[in-house]
């Protein structure tokens, strides 16, 4: 027979702090605060296995379950001294979620579970208190009607405080017993006339609260959680059924949630707040204001000015549980009648400043290893580091809601138009940034813009990819705005209009659009955040780069500790005002010539914008990804801009409007790009191979130090690779000859398409280096757009067809195994071949991980992500150490 309970309690328990797949995080905590000597009331945990079950067979129990949990309430009662149902002396439960991983707030709990209209009795005369036996009762029929039944909340939320209004009070407290018997009887009506009653039997209630919790695991909120942390939906959550202790049964009673450091700040002081005569959530729901644990001045109302020997207690507990679970710790207490019980620890949620102190501080304290330490700090949270945010002081009016594209706070006044960002920002205006979608064109306005915002587009759309690659906060595919261009306005479904120069704000962590102003701060870096670095560069193997194509980007990366440039996107560099009529001439000509004369009027600028990373990263080396986008997104698409052209070249409107037409293309993602640029023009590559090398020949000779290494895009066979490299060593062989010197460099090419992994050992012979271009792997591989199947990954993920987004956090299955196979392959040739990653995914903490099992050498990423690239690969080293391997 499966075991489907497992208890708890008196010292004992049949689980450990090691079950949480089992029991969830809640339930192998409760288990472990047994096993550490905890006061903690008796109880027992419905495995995971049994949500799995419920769901699989149309959300009925296992046969033996009820069995099971009678047995468990059984081993309650001997425990707890008291009978689930009696008349007498009754036992009541809370029943609580708890999934293997803390989803706060996003589940079901329903409290004094078992009171019905004689236990209530039978409460009030064993506690000699008939005020707290009805309160409890009103609150377990509030609670139950909710959270069981469905039924509208705000009709016993409405009953009680017309109660109030007519009593003259104030607080819930100081409602009489008389008081909450009539409102016990109001509930009871409420509950019969919207057809909603609660049952009587307490193992009705039991079995009910039991499938609550489950169905919890379900609802939106829960679901939207999962989602944006990547839990799947296939783990189910666990129930966690454990007896009632009372913090509202007198002024000697109490409540609170406590935690063992500060997690705002760090620092190591008990934090907390407790509330006398209350349960738990009058402490979470603001029902009441919450008193401070600690003594403060000119205050006497904390728990250690009221109950000394309790928070001396406390206190005790506290450093306890930090020794056991070597973290700081989220705990709930209850005390009846003077007696303290612990109701649940777990690791506390802490900011980025915090994680990153505590970290520290137990390293300090001899708690934790460096390793240990860098464990205990989210790879993400570094993003609160990084970047500026709201004043969390500042009231706010979100009025939209979109993907949380790229993190920090913006504020600027609303612009429609790319140009029209760079006029402003020349001015001095702070804009932000308004688009339905962003193209390549739009890349002088995002960079003049503080902020962007868009309708459309993913997590790796081009806005999403280049704001955070710019370190420009971002919120992308708003589904609660509409644009209209025509009138230079957006509107929101909250019913709130967004004008051309109208102040709006973004929170891009968050994924919000809010109306007007908002002051922002910038958050420190302290002292503590460079010794953690420095431990996070000790530990890991793998090199984290930055793509990146400007000085002030490469200044960037570099100062957030990039050790090179894995990825300069050339095609950027064109974008520019001055070159990009240049640009256009160049793709216009109708012959070799008219070319040539176009792209030397590029060389100049081009090879300028090389010197200039160059000398950032003196002693690094730099990739450089020759042109890959299809010609046409360099044209202009209006017939002004066609007119301009036209007037510039010499040549009629109609030719610019034919030429232009004749390259437009059906799907130019698998169109004329990447290489087949170079193989059909490869005019283009020599007038880059020369501005690469010249430049760094120039530097050199000025005493810098420059490591060129060139990246042929989309080549899925040896021979295009060939092709292009025998451009490139051709053209080196000139200009060497021309300037009487040479230079090492490498040529490699970028594996993003599935032939070139599955023909990585014949590529390898001819490519120095490999740089896994994730982005497009993935869509090729997948057979997805990025910009374009948002909808249908959201309707696979939550059908859990995918757990994360692959465009964010790589297909290990899929798009990892050509990944993987990539690699194998191309050292199997090559021993010495340099493997690494330019996708999204080198700033994704779990696909880093990733990355590491496959043995690459750096990983590249935007530069606001360096940092958060650094600490993955420094916790993917430790999670892949033999003796780690061996533990897990």
């Amino acid at each position: 027979m499966s075991k489907w309970v497992y208890t708890f309690g008196n010292g004992h328990a049949e689980g450990d702090a090691g079950m949480k797949n089992l029991l969830g995080g809640k339930g192998a905590n409760l288990a472990e605060m047994n096993r550490v000597g905890l006061p903690v009331p008796a109880g027992f945990t419905v495995t995971t296995e049994v949500c799995t079950y419920y769901y699989a067979n149309g959300k009925k129990y296992p046969a033996e379950l009820e069995k099971q949990v009678k047995e468990g309430v059984s081993h309650v009662e001997k425990i707890m001294g008291r009978k689930f149902g009696d008349a007498t002396n009754p036992l009541l439960f809370s029943v609580r979620s708890g999934a293997r991983v803390s989803m706060p707030g996003m589940m079901n709990t329903v409290l004094n579970l078992g009171l019905n209209d004689e236990t209530v009795k039978a409460l009030a005369k064993a506690s000699n208190d008939e005020r707290f036996a009805y309160d409890s009762y009103r609150r377990f029929i509030m609670m139950f009607s909710d959270v069981v039944l469905e039924a509208d909340i705000d009709l016993y939320e409405h009953a009680l405080e017309a109660m109030k209004e007519r009593k003259g009070c104030k607080q819930d407290t100081d409602l009489t017993a008389e008081d909450l018997k009539e409102l016990v009887e109001e509930y009871k009506a409420i509950s019969k006339k919207i057809n909603k009653m609660f049952p009587q039997d307490p193992w009705e209630q039991l079995m009910a609260g039991i499938g609550a919790v489950f169905n919890s695991w379900e609802v939106k909120k829960a679901v939207t959680y999962r989602k944006l942390n990547n839990i799947p939906g296939n783990w189910g959550t666990a129930v966690n059924v454990q007896a009632m202790v009372f913090g509202n049964a007198g002024d000697d009673c109490a409540t609170g949630v406590c935690f063992s450091r500060d997690p705002s700040t760090g620092e190591n002081v008990y934090y907390g707040e407790y509330l006398t005569n209350a349960q738990g959530e009058d402490v979470v729901a603001g029902i009441r204001t919450p008193l401070p644990m600690a003594k403060v001045a000119g205050r006497a109302d904390a728990l250690e000015d009221i109950m000394p020997s309790l928070y001396k207690e406390l206190d005790d507990v506290r450093h306890k549980l930090e020794k056991h679970y070597k973290d700081m710790q989220d705990m709930e207490f209850t005390i009846q009648h003077g007696k303290l019980w612990m109701l649940q620890c777990r690791n506390g949620k802490r900011t980025a400043t915090a994680a990153v102190k505590i970290a520290v501080d137990m390293v300090k304290e001899g708690l934790l290893t460096k390793e240990e330490a860098i464990m205990r700090v989210g790879a993400e949270q570094l993003d609160q580091l990084l970047h500026p945010m709201l004043d969390p002081k500042a009231p706010k009016n979100v009025i939209g809601t979109g993907l949380p594209a790229s993190p920090g706070a913006a504020v600027g006044r609303a612009v429609f138009c790319a140009d029209v960002a760079e006029e402003w920002a020349k001015k001095g205006e702070k804009v932000m940034l308004v688009r339905i979608e962003t193209s390549p064109e739009d890349i002088g306005g995002m960079d003049a813009a503080q902020g962007i915002i868009t309708a459309r587009g993913g997590m790796t759309s081009h806005a999403a990819v280049v704001a955070r690659g710019m370190g420009r906060p971002c919120v992308s595919g708003s589904n609660d705005i509409k644009i209209d261009y025509a009138k230079k306005q957006f509107s929101t479904t909250a019913g709130v209009t967004i004008k051309e120069g109208d102040w709006v704000s973004i929170d891009g962590a968050k994924g919000q659009i809010i109306e007007g102003n908002v002051p922002t701060v910038q958050v420190e870096m302290t002292g503590d955040f460079g010794v953690f670095m420095s431990w996070v560069d000790e530990i890991r193997t793998m090199s984290v780069r930055a793509n990146a194509e400007t000085p002030r980007d490469a200044k960037q990366a570099r100062d957030f500790g990039a050790e090179g440039i894995g990825l300069a996107r050339t095609e950027h560099m064109f974008f520019d005002a001055h070159r990009i009529q240049d640009m256009r001439q160049m793709i216009l000509s109708e012959t070799e010539e008219g070319r040539r004369k176009a792209l030397a009027k590029l060389l100049p600028y081009q090879k300028e914008d090389f010197k200039a990373i160059y000398k950032v990263m003196d002693g690094l080396p730099v990739t450089i990804r020759l042109l890959d986008p299809p010609l046409h997104e360099f044209l202009p698409h209006t017939d002004a801009e066609m007119q301009e052209l036209a007037k510039e070249m010499g040549v009629s409107f109609e030719t610019v409007k034919e030429k232009s037409e004749s390259l437009h293309e059906f799907n130019p993602m698998l169109g004329h790009r990447g290489c087949r640029l170079a193989i059909t023009y490869p005019e283009i590559c020599e007038m880059q191979t020369r501005a690469i090398l010249e430049a760094a020949l120039e530097l050199t000779a000025e005493g810098f130090k420059v490591i060129p290494e060139i990246e042929v895009p989309l080549v899925g066979s040896k021979k295009e690779l060939d092709i292009v490299k025998d451009v490139i060593d051709t053209t080196a062989k000139k200009i060497f000859a021309e300037k009487g010197k040479e230079i090492k460099y490498i040529v490699g090419t970028m594996i993003e398409l599935p032939r070139a992994a599955l023909l990585a050992d014949e590529i390898a012979e001819s490519a120095e280096f490999f740089g896994f271009g994730t982005n497009d792997l993935t869509q090729t591989t997948l057979g997805m757009s990025r910009d374009d199947t948002g909808a249908i990954l959201d309707e696979y993920r939550s059908k859990g067809v995918y757990v994360a987004d692959p465009f964010a956090t790589i297909d290990a299955d899929g798009v990892g195994a050509l990944v993987k196979m990539g690699c194998d392959k191309g050292r199997a040739t090559r021993s010495d071949i340099k493997l690494g990653v330019c996708g999204e995914h080198g700033g994704d903490p779990e696909s880093i991980y990733f990355f590491q099992t496959c043995g690459m050498k750096y990983v590249s990423c935007s530069p606001f992500r360096v940092p958060i690239a650094r600490l993955a690969a420094a916790q993917a080293a430790v999670k892949t150490k033999p003796s780690a391997k061996k533990a897990a």
